[in-house]
């Protein structure tokens, strides 16, 4: 039986109708009759209790459980990270401060960079702080380890805002003598990722339910790299004797590649995670496994779709692009007994057709045939490879 919610005003007339059956007797329709002020009083109460049953019945399913936190008789609780705690699940990422290693240029010996010394970046707008005291000898170039301190948007530098690459410069927002107000970036060594999305904390919670942990299964090894700020997707295989190799896929925002490549720092905290749980210890990995932490590689594919004759040529192109782009870029590879059907590694033509069909159709229009080629040569059926995911390179419309 399906219950759905009643309206106030539902309620309202329903009260109405139980006191006139009650009374035997038509209650005046005046908008002040004491006994339709009176039922409108305990709709509104009523209403509450449906809202608040409905609310608690959502929380008892990890998909619809509340992300916010709900003040119940002075207890503050966040019903989505109580199912997660419930079953294991590490609360949910914080964003990261980015760190990064400087050369600093000195004219003359000043001694030494004082620990807590601000630089700004011109082009993100965030403060660095230098991390510890370094002796600064005279004429001569000094590595300083510096953190993302202070954005504009208020958020302590915190997230991929602080993220910079090699040869990008800071200067010192406090000159200081004998040295050179400008520092070039040598490498990040930490990279600064956002806060983990609630649909993606929401995604791990219900991976851990339908993948419990197996001592060092495919399951375990994805739940633990995908505990890593900035990482979406990890990819175990069985590697070499004796080894695992893990494949890892990052967001944009925290790697700076499009293609969603982690950088070298993120894939050895990959590899740190699979080893060492949140209080450092290392009840992870078992002991006699070796771990190799690599990056997904991304394949190109090119479409063309021929003869399209429609109204609104270019809104259908733009939806078109919009719908084969998302196509390609939920394409990942399927791993027996980790991977949940349907399967999701092979690029067909046929599918391809099907997407551009129902734009056109859907638009009175026509087309001809859609053409898929990778590398100029056809593509009828590809299936992805061992951390191999898709996307698309070009379309086109003939």
């Amino acid at each position: 039986m399906s219950l759905t919610t009643p309206t106030t005003k539902q309620i309202n007339e329903n009260i109405i109708a139980q006191l006139e059956a009650s009374l035997g007797q038509s209650i005046p329709i005046l908008p002040k009759s004491f006994l339709r002020v009176l039922s409108k009083a305990l709709a509104g109460v009523f209403i509450l209790l449906y809202k608040y049953a409905g609310f608690m019945f959502l929380q008892i399913f990890v998909k619809s459980a509340s992300d916010a936190p709900t003040l119940i008789n002075g207890l503050s609780i966040t019903p989505l990270t109580q199912w997660g705690r419930l079953i294991g699940v590490v609360d949910r990422v914080p964003a990261s401060n980015a760190e990064l290693i400087i050369l600093v240029t000195t004219e003359a010996a000043i001694s030494v960079l004082p620990s807590g010394s601000q630089l700004v970046n011109a082009t993100n707008g965030v403060t660095y702080i230098s991390l510890g005291a370094v002796n600064l000898p005279a004429s001569s170039q000094v590595q300083v380890r510096v953190r993302a301190a202070s954005d504009q948007q208020g958020g302590g530098g915190a997230g991929a805002i602080g993220n910079l690459q090699e040869f990008d410069v800071l200067t010192f927002a406090n000159p200081l003598s004998n040295v050179n107000r400008s520092a070039e970036v040598q490498s990040q060594v930490i990279t600064g990722a956002d806060a983990e999305t609630s649909d993606a904390y929401r995604q791990r919670v219900i991976d851990k339910f339908q993948k419990p942990p197996q001592g060092g299964a495919y399951s375990d090894y994805e739940i633990w790299g995908e505990e890593v700020s900035g990482i979406i997707n990890v990819y175990p295989y069985t590697g070499a004797p004796g080894q695992v190799d893990l494949y890892s896929e990052a967001t944009v925002a925290s790697s700076g590649s499009a293609d969603g490549i982690p950088t070298p720092a993120q894939l050895l905290v990959v590899l740190s995670s699979v080893t060492f749980n949140a209080s450092g210890l290392a009840n992870r990995r078992p002991a006699n496994a070796f771990v190799n932490s690599r990056a997904i590689s991304r394949t190109g594919f090119d479409v063309q779709v021929q003869g399209i004759s429609v109204d609104g040529l270019g809104a259908v192109q733009e939806a078109i692009t919009t719908a084969v782009t998302n196509y390609f870029l939920q394409r990942e590879p399927f791993i027996l007994g980790l991977s949940i059907p349907p399967r999701r590694d092979r690029i067909t033509q046929g599918a391809l057709i099907s997407i551009v069909d129902s734009l056109v159709s859907a638009s009175g229009g026509t087309f001809t045939i859609v053409t898929v080629t990778q590398n100029s040569n056809a593509v009828n059926t590809y299936e992805l490879g061992i951390g191999e995911k898709a996307k698309l390179a070009t379309i086109g419309f003939i």
